[in-house]
């Protein structure tokens, strides 16, 4: 890894009246010109088989603003405008070089509230930071400092469905540097009972906050469905729903950051499963754990953090039987049942545990890789 490190740095923000309505807003207008950019994108393909560039857009953009219809849109900052035709560009990028698929519409109760300013469009003075078409700066709870002297380029605001405000600070971080290298190596087996197991033969148990909450969770959702559609009670049984899977999604993250954190820092090479999340979720008995388990969450925190300490990790083929495969003599169990979490290897007679023969497969494939 070269260079400095750019990390973002969020932080939770109470807005005044005045912000919070220009802020809501900011948010419909930028779903407002994506939505409106992906329909003239998606028309040009099918009309006439051209791919559309970011200046295109961007000149459409200068059009809709003109017109009567949406002459709202002068009323909000354009750099958000724009930032979310070059996200759009982006993802339309990552769709013809098939890393994902085609961009979807922005629905306004389901998309995430955000809006994202560059360094034109925002103000940072003695450590207080100003959005464009704001008098004031923002009200911001600084639960651990920015790096002294930091600079922000970049600054994106978003609400949560909880009605939580929060501000994500972009700033080039000197105080990320490489770790000194170590010796240890480790494999990493992805489960449900227990959330990772080692190949050194420690379990990591899944706290499944989801379950925690579960009885608060549904009685709940009860009380919202037996509201009436479009009354304020029901607003406000949505906003308690709303705050309990913000709970378990806080106290979920926190887990799995402190968790590879430890992983990272302990361990030079981590070698994981590359599992196909998505397609497993489609298994109706199973997706509730296996999206509580928040395994895709978990390899991306690793990936970034071990770039950011001279680290490395290294997934391993998902079609790879790891379970199956005696670590000792290499044979495979052809006849090994998923219920099945201890056995003894029909070869040599070595005894596994189910899950740690698979984390120690994983190390011996992942280091065969490299």
């Amino acid at each position: 890894m070269g260079g400095v490190v750019k990390r973002a740095y969020k932080y939770r923000f109470y807005p005044s009246r005045e912000q919070a309505e220009l802020l809501a807003r900011t948010f419909g207008c930028a779903r407002k010109v994506y939505n409106l950019a992906l329909e003239a994108r998606t028309r040009e393909w099918a009309v006439d088989r051209r791919r559309t560039t970011y200046a295109q857009s961007s000149a459409w953009l200068t059009e809709w603003k003109r017109t009567q219809e949406l002459a709202f849109l002068n009323e909000v900052s354009c750099v958000p405008l724009q930032q979310t035709l070059r996200h759009l560009h982006a993802g339309f990028a990552a769709f013809w070089d098939k890393r994902s698929r085609y961009p979807r519409f922005k629905s306004k109760r389901k998309s995430r509230a955000s809006a994202e300013f560059t360094r034109s469009a925002f103000r940072w003075r003695n450590g207080r930071l100003t959005l464009a078409k704001m008098g004031t700066p923002l009200n911001i709870v600084w639960s651990r400092p920015l790096p002294e002297g930091a600079e922000p380029s970049t600054v994106t605001v978003s609400r949560d469905a909880a009605g939580r405000w929060f501000v994500s600070i972009l700033v080039e971080d000197p105080t990320v540097e490489p770790l000194p290298p170590v010796d240890a190596e480790i494999g990493v087996d992805a489960g449900i009972t227990s959330l990772l197991t080692l190949s050194t033969g420690k379990k990591i148990t899944n706290p499944r906050y989801e379950r925690t909450d579960r009885r608060r969770l549904a009685k709940a959702q009860r009380d919202l469905s037996r509201k009436e559609k479009g009354s304020n009670n029901r607003a406000k049984a949505r906003m308690k729903v709303a705050r309990i899977h913000a709970r378990i999604a806080d106290r979920r993250r926190d887990h799995l950051h402190k968790l590879t954190t430890r992983l990272v820092r302990e361990n030079q090479t981590v070698v994981v499963e590359d599992l196909s999340v998505r397609n497993m979720l489609r298994h109706h008995r199973l997706a509730r754990v296996i999206s509580d388990a928040a395994w895709s969450d978990l390899r991306r925190m690793l990936e970034y953090k071990a770039a950011w300490y001279g680290r490395n990790v290294i997934p391993v083929d998902r079609w790879y039987p790891s379970s199956k495969t005696c670590s000792a003599c290499r044979r495979i169990n052809t006849t090994l049942t998923l219920g099945v979490r201890a056995w003894a290897c029909p070869g040599c007679e070595a005894e596994h545990d189910r899950d740690v023969n698979a984390a120690r497969n994983i190390l011996a494939a992942g280091l065969a890789e490299r």
